[in-house]
């Protein structure tokens, strides 16, 4: 954590209690990223550190493992939000968060939507093309063939929208997100 020197006991005890304030909203918001709210914690005490931490040092402050900040560490980097980092002169491997929440959110669903977009696309794929071959080998069955043609235009409605959803990834992905919702400035 930043440094309080120099400041009463009563600053330091307003400043904590923002800071906790905020660091269980974080934790309690995690769940849009997948993670657990102790994982959300420890984003949000990272976020209000100066500098780099190691694991040691996190499980102390939150009191956990250092067997579970490690695997909150890992997910937290995986998730793009913490970047391992080289210390000079230091043999613990050290972390620090990536500030950008932007970038953040661009980072995680983009990932996670491309992930899910590919693998419905590819069901959906599959599905269509085993449905051409029943129908292909059954054109005398009536029932059959609208039963096939309802199924194959769901898929078909389904396919526009994730061909939608991938160049929206790829909005997000080049940035051009910000041309449409700039960000705002920092005051």
């Amino acid at each position: 954590m930043a440094t309080f020197e120099g400041l009463s006991e009563e600053q330091i005890k307003m400043i904590e209690k923002s800071r906790r304030r905020v660091v269980d909203s974080i934790g309690n918001n995690m769940d849009l990223y997948g993670v657990t709210t102790s994982i959300g914690h420890l984003y949000g005490m990272m976020y209000f550190h100066e500098g780099a931490v190691t694991l040691d040092e996190m499980g102390e402050e939150m009191g956990l493992s250092k067997t579970s900040i490690s695997t909150g560490m890992r997910t937290l980097v995986d998730l793009k939000m913490i970047s391992k980092i080289w210390g000079k002169g230091s043999r613990k491997d050290l972390y620090e968060v990536e500030e950008d929440w932007h970038q953040n959110f661009v980072d995680y669903f983009s990932i996670k939507w491309r992930k899910s977009m590919e693998m419905n696309m590819s069901a959906l794929n599959k599905s269509m093309t085993e449905l051409r071959k029943l129908r292909e080998q059954n054109l005398d069955n009536e029932k059959l063939g609208q039963l096939i043609e309802y199924d194959m235009a769901k898929m078909a409605h389904a396919l526009q929208y994730y061909r939608w959803l991938d160049r929206f990834i790829d909005v997000l992905e080049s940035g051009e997100i910000f041309d449409l919702v700039p960000r705002e400035e920092e005051s």
